[in-house]
């Protein structure tokens, strides 16, 4: 893992050694001193160093946890690489901004001549580089002396956990059906799947995060399934798989007897091992368990040699990963879902209590040991082995609850959590090294929290852990990452959008322990979370997550070496730590305070040379500093639903930003036209030209006729535009040939909105969203033809708007709030056949719904609020055999009191009335 702190030094560096600085700065300094000329060597030889200790860690990447030796030498490598990536801040911070501040770098060293203290600032940096070099040095001597490179690859933690897991599989094959809960469906799945008429050679996946059960499952239809094949086997697939070690356990298998194994089979080549195999498996019916497989390439490999004779043969694969749980065919791939809360309380139960004669808990212990079972959240293997741990500890209270309250050091120590924590290791050691950071940085969050997936790219781009790469954007490189995560079961789906978007997710408890325990072996991160007693924060500390702080309590602040500071806890006394930061962690990248009641920025914010990450939504702050102008690297800057009104000019001096959340909230309840607001953008806001999120300004003659020039904005959102504005505004949105999402809204509910001077439209645009009346023509400009969706608001049109939306077949979520001023809407045959949301808001003159049978067949979610003349149900909503929720909020109570006994309701598992 010390590869992550080499990557960031190593990115330092090229910043500093990638701009013309450096030389320029040599230049000067060769005539005043020459350790100062050679600084750009030194930093040079520092990355080529330290490039070359990056590749021996990639080759030994998944090291023996117990060669202490190496772990040692990983730490030291660690150290040094962080102090690199100091020294080197340290150096930018010094040279850029006083650069900037001198009006350029002839003019600080005239300064600074004339000032020998400041001057002896650089030569301690020149001194510092050099101890490192040495320290480089003795490193690589260590290595040489104390490490034996070429038996690291026969130590390998992948090895042992190969040979772990198959005695896992094999002890599997004699587990009791006593001992089994909560399997019963899915076993019958896979036994029908087993089963089915079809003939072909299926391949049938199970898959989902490390401990569910999959082999588990898949072991007991083996068991009861296995006599029906003419013959079988069985194969526990590595990471570093070999295809010849693969045909070889498999003919060993398939041929059961031992003694009829072929003698030469230890000598055959590829080639007569795969005509070995297809001379087994020809004309007869199979099934083969390929158990716990992490690449699709460990398929590939067999795959020709898998011979389809029409017998109705079968391929079992258990894996974690959903790329190669898509190699069978969507009807034959089964996802593992954690258990439910009741058998989980079972399984457990069975467990902890199986020498109690009835199983039951005892009363006394039902508090702590539902608190123990809620943090396994459903995972088998992580009830059995508690179960297993508690069942030999006395039935106490105190000692039930020091081991749920030291969980995280129970799964970090104790030898009966082996099994737990080596899954959930051998899930992270397999990760790609790209991944490991994103990972562990999820577990900075609290328990249980909901992880947004915008919030994560942007806190991924702000550490540099994703960044551009060849035509993809970092923040689609980031999107990427969190996919791949999700897709190697380490992070949970919660909840998708309407087109189908990750938009939360979620880390297991237990595999967050097990990020919480690495992170701090690690010295990725802390976590500061006081409960009642006090606690001192590591000096060297580099991230810092507050989950609670008391007001009485507090943590020492002085953390020269923090990057990255996230607080959960808003009750924190924030007003007294905040001016701490310029002083005494200069070099934070990353400043997330959401929700906090700070109503005041210090001036001195503008010394964090390094942010790149301010966070303040939903506080309390009106007013910027000028000094923000000076935050030269700021990324990310968040201040929805603060009390903003207006951005200081030097805010275009921020060249680097990309995103700007400056929108303020009116009125919570939504109702008011004019429920949100923008702020005045000062002249020259057009010239940012990395934004590509900007939500919202007020709009402004010479504003929207400049936008055009932000031509990497993909989301945008603007109030108070004039019917004045059109044409101007419709000339800067042409030139946004990457907007996604736009969100236009009138100056008043008498405004009128003109876009049909759009040509050509954005477009990549998805979502749109326009608040105010309509110019005639609008709805039919070319700005609608590819939308996923559409919001129309106050818009008071006296036309049915659905025949000219009719068109947008990829539409899948609607909203019509006070856009409609007519007694009827219908919805047609075959209308919207992707829509999976629709809204209807303050529709006030509508009396009737009408849905005709094919008509939205994909409707999942009917939302209707305060239509007060809707006195029945929409008719045809049996139709919409999809629906799944109906929400009635605010509606007349005829409609809303004889819900239960209408028929055509009966397919709608959610009603909810207020």
């Amino acid at each position: 893992m010390a590869e992550v702190a080499i990557l960031l030094a190593i990115q330092k560096l090229g910043l500093a050694l990638g701009t013309e600085l450096l030389n320029q700065a040599s230049s000067l300094f060769s005539q005043q001193l020459a350790s100062l000329a050679e600084l750009p060597n030194s930093m040079e030889r520092m990355s080529r160093e330290l490039h070359v200790i990056h590749g021996f860690l990639l080759h030994i990447d998944k090291v023996d946890r117990k060669n202490q030796i190496l772990e040692a030498w990983i730490e030291e490598v660690r150290k040094v690489a962080y102090t690199i990536e100091d020294i080197a801040d340290e150096y930018i911070y010094l040279i850029v901004q006083d650069k900037q501040r001198q009006g350029g770098l002839v003019g600080y060293m005239k300064q600074v001549l004339k000032q020998p203290k400041s001057f002896n600032i650089l030569p301690r940096i020149a001194s510092q580089i050099k101890q490192v070099e040495n320290g480089l040095d003795h490193l690589s001597r260590l290595k040489d002396r104390w490490i034996q490179t070429t038996s690291i690859g026969h130590s390998t933690s992948s090895g042992n956990v190969s040979e772990w897991t198959q005695h896992m599989g094999s002890s599997s094959l004699f587990m009791g059906e006593e001992h089994l809960v909560g399997i019963e469906e899915d076993r019958d799945t896979l036994t029908y799947w087993l089963k089915s008429e079809k003939l072909d050679l299926c391949i049938i996946t199970v898959w989902g995060m490390g401990g569910l059960g999959k082999t588990t499952l898949v072991t007991n239809v083996y068991k009861r399934e296995s006599r029906n094949f003419d013959c079988f086997a069985w194969i526990s697939i590595s990471q570093t798989f070999k295809a010849d070690v693969l045909f070889r356990k498999m003919i060993t298998e398939l041929f059961g007897d031992q003694k009829i194994v072929p003698t030469d089979i230890a000598t055959m080549d590829d080639r007569k091992l795969r005509e070995k195999v297809k001379e087994l498996l020809g004309q007869k019916k199979y099934l083969i368990v390929l158990d716990d497989v992490w690449d699709p390439r460990a398929f590939y490999e067999l795959q020709d040699s898998l011979v389809d004779d029409q017998k109705g043969s079968r391929i079992f694969i258990t894996t974690r990963n959903e790329e190669v749980a898509s190699l069978a065919n969507k009807d034959y791939k089964l996802e593992l879902k954690p258990l439910s809360p009741r058998d989980a309380w079972n399984l457990f139960c069975k467990r902890a209590f199986r020498n109690e004669g009835n199983q039951k808990c005892l009363r006394e212990l039902k508090k702590c040991a539902g608190k123990i079972v809620a943090k396994c959240k459903g995972l088998p293997l992580a009830i059995v082995s508690l179960g297993n741990l508690l069942c030999l500890r006395e039935n106490r209270e105190t000692e039930w609850k020091r081991v749920c309250d030291q969980l995280n050091y129970e799964l970090a120590n104790n030898p009966s959590l082996n099994p737990v924590r080596n899954i959930l290791n051998l899930s992270f050691d397999c990760l790609p090294r790209h991944l490991k950071n994103c990972f562990l940085s999820c577990s900075m969050f609290p328990e249980n929290h909901l992880l947004k997936r915008k919030l994560l790219i942007r806190l991924w781009i702000a550490e540099g852990f994703a960044v551009e790469r060849g035509s993809s954007t970092a923040e689609e490189v980031a999107e990427g990452y969190l996919m791949e995560l999700i897709r190697q079961s380490m992070l949970q789906v919660e909840e998708k959008n309407h087109f189908g978007r990750v938009m939360y997710c979620r880390m297991h408890n237990l595999v967050r322990e097990l990020a919480v325990s690495l992170s701090e072996r690690e010295k990725f991160h802390s976590i500061y979370q006081d409960n009642g007693r006090e606690r001192v924060v590591d000096a060297n500390a580099r991230r810092l997550s507050v989950l609670k702080c008391s007001n009485d309590i507090g943590f020492d602040i002085d953390l020269p070496r923090l990057r990255t500071f996230i607080a959960f806890d808003t009750t924190m006394p924030s007003s007294s730590f905040l001016p701490m930061f310029p002083s005494k962690s200069r070099y934070i990248a990353i400043l997330e305070l959401q929700g906090f009641p700070i109503e005041n920025i210090p001036n001195a914010i503008g010394d964090l040379f390094n942010l790149r990450y301010l966070g303040l939504r939903d506080t309390k702050v009106k007013l910027l500093p000028k000094s923000i102008g000076k935050l030269s690297n700021l990324l990310i800057l968040d201040l929805c639903r603060s009390a903003i009104q207006k951005l200081p000019r030097e805010i275009t001096n921020l060249k680097k930003l990309r995103h700007m959340f400056v929108e303020r909230v009116n009125d919570p309840t939504g109702k008011a036209f004019r429920l949100r607001s923008g702020v005045r953008a000062p002249k020259g806001l057009w010239n940012l030209k990395e934004l590509q999120t900007l939500q919202a300004v007020e709009a402004s003659s010479e504003l929207v006729g400049r936008l055009g020039n932000l031509t990497n904005l993909r989301s945008f959102r603007i109030w108070n535009v004039k019917e004045t504005y059109s044409a101007q505004l419709c000339a800067s949105l042409s030139q946004m040939r990457s907007l996604s999402y736009l969100s236009i809204n009138a100056s008043d509910e008498n405004e009128f909105l003109n876009l049909k001077g759009l040509n050509p439209p954005p477009t990549n645009l998805k979502k749109l969203t326009l608040t105010g009346r309509l110019a005639a023509g609008t709805m039919e400009c070319p700005l609608f033809q590819d939308l996923r969706e559409l919001c129309l608001v106050w818009c008071q049109l006296t036309v049915d708007p659905l025949p000219s939306l009719a068109h947008l077949s990829n539409l899948t979520y609607l909203l019509l709030q006070g856009a409609y001023n007519g007694h009827q809407l219908c919805f047609r045959v075959q209308w919207f056949p992707n829509l999976k949301l629709l809204h209807l808001i303050d529709l006030l003159q509508l009396e009737r719904v009408m849905i005709e049978e094919t008509a939205m067949s994909n409707l999942e979610t009917l939302y209707m609020e305060d239509l007060k003349k809707l006195i029945e149900v929409p008719e045809g909503i049996e139709f919409l055999t999809s629906l799944r929720k109906l929400v009635l909020y605010d509606m007349d109570p005829r409609l809303t009191s004889g819900l239960e006994e209408n028929d055509k309701l009966g397919h709608i598992s959610s009603i909810y009335t207020k």
